[in-house]
């Protein structure tokens, strides 16, 4: 595994996701803003993290998806500790436990590993032949 890739990668999905999330709230739909935005966010991420996928395997990667998955929901889930609650939940009530223990926050981090282990699976296996363990 590049893991030095994937952690860049992760965290280029990290930016546009958070950022795509901010942009959210400047665009009011529903009266629900903080569900609104994490309504776009859960959509957002699918195509992020595709691309994110496609881009990792460009240089003939063969990593399993769920491996490159993981690294990518774990890159974005420390950036969310170091960054996303302290500087944009906490000054407005929010917690480490209310961030990491709501659900949408682990319905997205399975969206993240869906996402590449399906591109792996469609668009890697396939050509490779690979396993989980090769």
């Amino acid at each position: 595994m590049k893991f030095f890739r994937a952690i860049l990668i992760g965290l280029i999905i990290w930016v546009l996701g958070v950022s795509i999330f901010l942009l959210s709230y400047f665009f009011p739909i529903m009266k629900d803003l903080d569900f609104q935005a994490n309504l776009i966010l859960s959509l957002a991420v699918l195509p992020l993290v595709w691309v994110g996928a496609w881009t990792y395997y460009q240089k003939s990667g063969t990593t399993h998806g769920l491996k490159l998955g993981m690294v990518l929901f774990a890159t974005s889930a420390l950036m969310d500790a170091l960054v996303t609650v302290p500087y944009l939940m906490a000054p407005f009530g929010g917690s480490y436990y209310s961030f990491f223990t709501a659900p949408g926050f682990w319905l997205i981090g399975t969206e993240f590993i869906i996402t590449t282990v399906l591109f792996w699976y469609f668009r890697v296996k396939s050509e490779s032949g690979r396993t989980v363990n090769t």
